[in-house]
C-alpha cells in the first residue's frame, strides 16, 4: 500500500530537505507538496514551482487569499494586536493548515508534515489544526534536531535544488496583512536595523506631504475606501501601497513567543495599521464608556487566541457572538490622515454616535432639562469616600504618634529622667 504525506512546501531550504527525509527517514513512498497563497510575492511561488519540478515533486498551489483576508477583517472587529503589533503570520498559519489538510484529504494522504523548527510558534499553529484530523503529523526539522548548517550540507550532498541554503541574511515571512523580518544581526536587541530590511514602507523621515483617506464600516467590517465599495483583498492591497508610501506601519519589538522565548521581531503592516486605527476611532464614537471598557477584555482574549492559532476555539466562537451583537453599531465612516509615518483619525461619523454636540458645548446652558448648576451636587459627592479615607488615615497616624510620645515620656520617668509638662 502506497504511503503518501502532504508537506507544507515553500521551496526554501527547510521544506526542500524535508522531501527526501520524509522518504528516507519516515518511509513515505510519495510526498505531495502544497503551497498556499495568502498574499506572498509572486517570486515565492515561482521558487516553489521550480524547486518542486526539480525534485519531481507532486505539487499543488491553493489560493486562500480571500479566506485569509476575511479572517484579517474579523481581527479588525476585535482590534486584535499582540503586544502592540497586528497579527499577521499568526492568522495566516491556520488558514494555510486548513488548505493543506484539504489537499491531503482530497489526495488520500496518510500524514501531514511541515518544516518548522522546535523553537517557533508556527509548529503549534499548524498542528492545532492538523491534530483534529486522524492523520499522522510529522515535523522532520524538529524531530530530527536539524540545524541550518546540517541542512545546507545535506542539500549539497543530495544535490538538492537550493542555492546552498543562501536565502539572504534575513528570515522573511510575507502575507497580505504583514511582513515580518527576523534573524541574523536582528537577533541582537542592540542592533539598529538598516533601512533595507523594509520593503513595504518608505522611510518616514523622507516622506513629504500628507493624505486623507476615508474608510467606511458596516457592522465593524471595512467595506469602502474613499466612498467606493471594495473587496477585502483589494482593500488590504491598496492600503498597503498607499499607507506604506507614507511610512505607516512599522514595528520593532521584543516579542514573547508561546514557548517562553523572547525574540526580536520587525514588522511592516500599513493596511492593518490604518484599518485598526480607523475601527477603534469609530468605536470611540458609538460605544458608551462601559462598552468600551468591557470590549477591551474581548479584544485581548481574541488576540491571545489568534496569536496561538486558535481562531476556531470555543472561546473565539463565543467572543464572535458578542462581536456580532456589539459591532452592529460600528457602522459609519472614519477619515484618517497619513503623514510622516503616522496614521491619525481626524474625522468620524455614524448615526449610532453616542454624542451630543449641544450637550458637550461650552456655549450651551441647558440640555434636556439639565443645567450646569446641577453638577454641584455631583461635585460634592465626587471623591467623598477618598477624602474620608485620607482623613481617617491621618487621624490614626496622629493618634499613633501621640501614643508613642506618651510611651517615651513614661519610659523616661521610669528611668529617673525629667519630662517637660
Amino acid at each position: 500500500m502506497t504511503k503518501r504525506v502532504a508537506l507544507a512546501f515553500s521551496g526554501g531550504l527547510d521544506t526542500t530537505v524535508c522531501v527526501p527525509l520524509l522518504e528516507e527517514e519516515y518511509g513515505y513512498d510519495e510526498v505531495v507538496g502544497v503551497t498556499v497563497d495568502v498574499g506572498q510575492p509572486s517570486e515565492e511561488f515561482d521558487e516553489a514551482e521550480e524547486t518542486a519540478e526539480a525534485l519531481d515533486l507532486e505539487h499543488y498551489v491553493v489560493d486562500a487569499k480571500e479566506a485569509f483576508a476575511e479572517l484579517c477583517l474579523d481581527s479588525v472587529r476585535a482590534n486584535a494586536t499582540y503586544q502592540g503589533y497586528p497579527l499577521g503570520t499568526a492568522l495566516a498559519r491556520p488558514v494555510i493548515a486548513e488548505a493543506i489538510l484539504g489537499v491531503a484529504e482530497e489526495h488520500d494522504c496518510d500524514a501531514l508534515a511541515h518544516g518548522c523548527t522546535g523553537k517557533g510558534n508556527d509548529q503549534l499553529r499548524f498542528e492545532t489544526v492538523w491534530r483534529a484530523s486522524d492523520k499522522e503529523v510529522i515535523a522532520p526539522v524538529r524531530e530530527l534536531g536539524l540545524t541550518r548548517e546540517w541542512e545546507i550540507e545535506y542539500a549539497d550532498e543530495k544535490d538538492l535544488p537550493v542555492e546552498g541554503g543562501n536565502e539572504g541574511a534575513w528570515s522573511i515571512d510575507t502575507n497580505l496583512w504583514s511582513r515580518s523580518v527576523e534573524g541574523d544581526d536582528l537577533e541582537d536587541p542592540t542592533y539598529v536595523p538598516p533601512e533595507d530590511i523594509y520593503d513595504w514602507t518608505t522611510t518616514p523621515g523622507e516622506v513629504d506631504g500628507e493624505e486623507l483617506i476615508e474608510i467606511g464600516f458596516e457592522m465593524g467590517y471595512p467595506v469602502t475606501l474613499n466612498g467606493e465599495a471594495v473587496g477585502s483583498v483589494e482593500l488590504i492591497e491598496e492600503l498597503n501601497e498607499v499607507a506604506g508610501a507614507y511610512g505607516v506601519g512599522r514595528t520593532d519589538m521584543m516579542e514573547d513567543r508561546m514557548l517562553g522565548l523572547k525574540v526580536r521581531e520587525n514588522y511592516e503592516h500599513p493596511a492593518a495599521t490604518v484599518l485598526l486605527t480607523a475601527h477603534e476611532a469609530l468605536e470611540q464614537l458609538v460605544f458608551t464608556k462601559s462598552e468600551r471598557d468591557f470590549k477591551q477584555q474581548i479584544d485581548d482574549q481574541w488576540a491571545q487566541q489568534g496569536y496561538k492559532g486558535l481562531v476556531d476555539s470555543p472561546l473565539v466562537n463565543s467572543l464572535e457572538g458578542y462581536l456580532d451583537a456589539g459591532q452592529e453599531k460600528v457602522t459609519g465612516t472614519v477619515t484618517v490622515k497619513l503623514q510622516g509615518g503616522q496614521c491619525r483619525p481626524v474625522a468620524r461619523d455614524s448615526e449610532y454616535g453616542v454624542y451630543s454636540e449641544s450637550a458637550a458645548s461650552f456655549n450651551t446652558e441647558t440640555v434636556d432639562g439639565i443645567e450646569q448648576a446641577d453638577a454641584t451636587g455631583v461635585a460634592k459627592y465626587h471623591g467623598f469616600q477618598e477624602r474620608l479615607a485620607n482623613q481617617v488615615l491621618a487621624g490614626v497616624k496622629e493618634r499613633q504618634e501621640t501614643d508613642e510620645e506618651d510611651e517615651d515620656g513614661e519610659k523616661l520617668k521610669a528611668d529617673g529622667g525629667e519630662v517637660d509638662e
